[in-house]
């Protein structure tokens, strides 16, 4: 069974048993969350748009870091910045259609 679930924003494909890494969401690791905003579910030949997902917090990560550099030629304008984005791993549990 496959659903695509929209969760902060972003679309994800997703299985029972696959890893998911999203923006950061509440919860302590282990804790459960129910996905409601499911855009598509799909089980074999039967298709809908109506289900639920459980995920299982795994973990919370930053991301690799992002650099930005800002150059001007001439004028000895030069500046650098970067971040890391926060982001949390979900394992998809359930599918319910």
């Amino acid at each position: 069974m496959q659903a695509v679930v929209r969760v902060a924003g972003k679309q994800y494909r997703v299985e029972e048993g696959t890893i998911v890494s999203a923006p950061r969401l509440e919860g302590a690791p282990g804790s459960t969350l129910t996905l409601d905003d499911v855009l598509f579910v799909a089980d074999g030949d039967t298709l809908g748009s109506k289900g639920t997902v459980t995920a299982e917090i795994v973990s919370h990560d930053k991301g690799d870091k992002i650099k930005v550099f800002k150059y001007k030629n001439k004028t000895r304008y030069r500046k650098l910045s970067g971040q890391r984005e926060l982001s949390t791993r979900l394992k998809i549990t359930k599918i319910e259609a």
